[in-house]
């Protein structure tokens, strides 16, 4: 056997070694997605029940992909962290160990700020995301931190993944259903929303995971965009990730912090 014949035996043999490692660490691992509409797969198709789930949210595609020993699929669209305290959190397997979740938005008030933004001034727009940003820097805290706790009793060593927001629109098109100081306001909101929550993850332990860079470029009213704009049918798909975005945004984001 020549040396050049060798070199590529070995090499092939590592690829094949790295490409059998993941799923044959993975099918020891008990996974479990908790969280709201951005894990629950509102945005994407598919969307059944009352949690509105999706097979095409980020949680069951990581699922799909690494084939994990267990799987529970308990995010719920519309959840605060109340939810996660009182049904999420006490519905995880014993011996879970991987979760993860996106939560504190509808704590915030997403859903009442966009309809703000959407059907109000500029004005009255930045006073409904003043008030959210107002909640999360008084009230979020200790609701994260509940929500954390209630997760860390139940499944104790657990690595857990807090998944961030993306910012919901692109500012710099000139056409789009919002006005640009709308979108500034609203994405200035995430901001603070996200700084928040990475703050109260990491004081729990828990690892923090960034899908703003992501989905940089691919804001509402962008060329390509990973977020549905106002949508009429089904009208909870409005400002949530499209299929692209829960696999090219949120995917990634969790399979890196995955470990």
């Amino acid at each position: 056997m020549g040396r050049a014949t060798v070199l590529t035996c070995l090499v092939t043999s590592s690829v094949l070694s790295l490409a059998l490692a993941a799923p044959a660490q993975a099918a020891s691992i008990d996974y479990v997605a908790l969280g709201d509409s951005y894990s629950s797969g509102v945005g994407a198709p598919g969307q059944s029940g009352t949690c509105l789930r999706s097979n095409n949210a980020y949680g069951p595609k990581w699922a799909a992909a690494n084939s994990p020993a267990s799987f529970q699929f308990l995010a719920c669209g519309g959840a605060t962290t109340d939810d996660v305290v009182r049904t999420q959190a006490p519905a995880i397997n014993a011996g879970a160990d991987l979760v993860s979740i996106t939560i504190g938005g509808n704590d915030a008030g997403f859903a009442p700020t966009i309809v703000t933004c959407l059907t109000s001034s500029d004005s009255a727009c930045v006073s409904k995301v003043n008030q959210g940003k107002t909640y999360v820097a008084n009230t979020l805290p200790g609701k994260l931190d509940a929500a954390y706790s209630a997760i860390r009793a139940k499944a104790p060593g657990a690595r857990v993944v807090v998944l961030s927001y993306p910012l919901i629109f692109d500012t710099a098109s000139l056409i789009c259903e919002m006005s640009t100081a709308k979108r500034r306001a609203i994405n200035d909101g995430a901001r603070v929303l996200d700084d928040m929550i990475k703050q109260r993850a990491e004081a729990a332990g828990f690892v923090f995971s960034d899908v703003r860079d992501e989905f940089t470029g691919h804001g509402v009213c962008s060329s390509r965009p990973w977020l549905n704009g106002l949508t009429i049918i089904p009208p909870q798909n409005s400002y949530h990730p499209n299929t692209s975005g829960y696999t090219s945004g949120y995917l990634p984001a969790l399979t890196g912090a995955a470990g």
